[in-house]
């Protein structure tokens, strides 16, 4: 009858493990799904800044080599991108394309001007940065005006700050959620050891004696977890990058790294404190309090 019982109390007890292993791993897929998401979105976002442009148009008078050297001064600046040198005759040429003919024959003359498009890095790329530009620019002997897509810009900030605070509001949000279901997982599978903790503290063992092999128990289960979480984005990032390989995701080692330290990490956080509060609980109850 013993024999029966006690294999009885394994599986129930394993049962359990494994139960607390899927919650975990489910919850930290989420999380890394989330997670690729915000990274990926972040780095869209730049990609689309960088193609916003500043061009200067260069007076008549400034000669090639000043030119020369005025872009090479530009490619130093810390807002700089990249800069690239457009004459007007290639201006003229690509705008003959355009529009379908050569202009130049019923203007007799050129009347575009030399031009330095400046890409600016993303950080830049907000109203208030890309106006202070444009006014240092202004200022400029070598440059006779500053033109810019201003509707644009402001256009880009706004969108991407109001994605950006949605997409804190939805990773506030599941972090939520991870912690509570995890946590329960985890309480459920101490609730059963209920009764041992009690008797392991009335023999005078310490709190943070019974409560180490519970969190050092959580946080493999966890790291398990996190393990299957890995191996099932590891899966979805394979076959993203086979349908969307614009985005680049097997080569992108820095949002890889990201989200797989920070699964880990989440893993290690939240089952520490899950447990730990857990096993607070069941310390701090009365005997008779344990039935309920």
């Amino acid at each position: 009858m013993s024999n029966k019982f006690d294999s009885y109390q394994k599986r129930r007890l394993t049962s359990s493990y494994i139960s607390v292993v899927i919650s975990i791993a489910l919850v930290l897929f989420m999380v890394g799904i989330l997670g690729l998401i915000v990274l990926k979105s972040t780095k869209v976002a730049n990609f689309v800044k960088e193609k916003v442009a500043i061009t200067l148009f260069i007076k008549d008078n400034v000669t090639q080599k000043q030119i020369k050297t005025f872009r090479e001064s530009l490619l130093e600046e810390e807002f700089t991108k990249k800069a690239v040198y457009t004459s007007k005759e290639q201006a003229a040429k690509k705008y003959s394309e355009e529009i379908g003919e050569d202009f130049l024959q019923f203007l007799g003359e050129n009347p575009l001007k030399n031009g330095v498009d400046i890409y600016l890095k993303a950080d830049f790329v907000t109203p208030e940065k890309v106006a202070e530009l444009e006014k240092r620019f202004s200022k400029n002997a070598f440059v006779a005006d500053v033109s810019y897509d201003k509707p644009l810009i402001n256009l880009l900030t706004k969108n991407i700050k109001r994605i950006s605070f949605w997409l804190l509001v939805l990773s506030s949000f599941f972090g939520l959620i991870a912690m509570i279901l995890i946590n329960s997982s985890i309480r459920l599978s101490i609730y059963s050891k209920r009764f041992n903790i009690k008797t392991m503290q009335m023999v005078g063992a310490t709190k943070s004696f019974i409560r180490k092999p519970f969190i050092w128990r959580s946080i493999k289960l966890g790291l398990f977890g996190a393990f299957l979480a890995l191996i099932a984005l590891a899966v979805v990032v394979y076959y993203l990058d086979q349908f969307i390989p614009s985005l680049d995701f097997l080569n992108d080692y820095a949002t890889l790294g990201y989200i797989a330290g920070g699964v880990i990490l989440s893993a290690l956080i939240i089952t520490w404190i899950s447990t730990f509060f857990a096993t607070q609980r069941f310390l701090n109850l009365q005997t008779d309090e344990l039935y309920y």
